[in-house]
């Protein structure tokens, strides 16, 4: 003969806690895979960003365009676009002789290029007596 119901019924009772302890286990191993898998893709995010060029449109309307690094905080204030490469750095110099660079982030460190000469100001609009 088999075993006693009461003895199969406490083995299946055993058996459904391990596996709810289990699952348990798993749920909290797989929410912190999605949270270094999380951490991981910003990580690679701002990488990318630290090591890639921006540039903004000027902030006035006689001014230039800016090269900022991807990383750089005035770039989203001024309405920096996509974010270049080298060779995406070249064209915009090409595309933009007059093109400036951010004396906040200074881009021109990570292009391997001397600090640029500082422009001469315009003379103001109006005078001040």
């Amino acid at each position: 003969m088999g075993m006693p119901i009461a003895t199969r019924l406490a083995k299946k009772r055993t058996l459904l806690e391990w596996l709810r302890y289990q699952a348990a286990v798993t749920e909290r191993e797989i929410h912190e895979l999605e949270a270094q898998d999380a951490e991981e893709k910003r990580r690679r995010e701002v990488a990318h960003r630290e090591q890639a060029w921006v540039v903004s449109a000027p902030r006035t309307p006689e001014g230039h365009p800016i090269l900022h690094r991807g990383n750089c905080g005035l770039r989203a204030r001024y309405g920096a676009g996509e974010l270049l490469d080298l060779d995406g750095v070249m064209g915009a110099v090409e595309e933009y002789p007059e093109l400036e660079m951010c004396n906040v982030c200074t881009p021109w460190g990570s292009l391997g290029l001397d600090k640029p000469t500082i422009r001469p100001s315009r003379p103001a609009e109006v005078e001040f007596p």
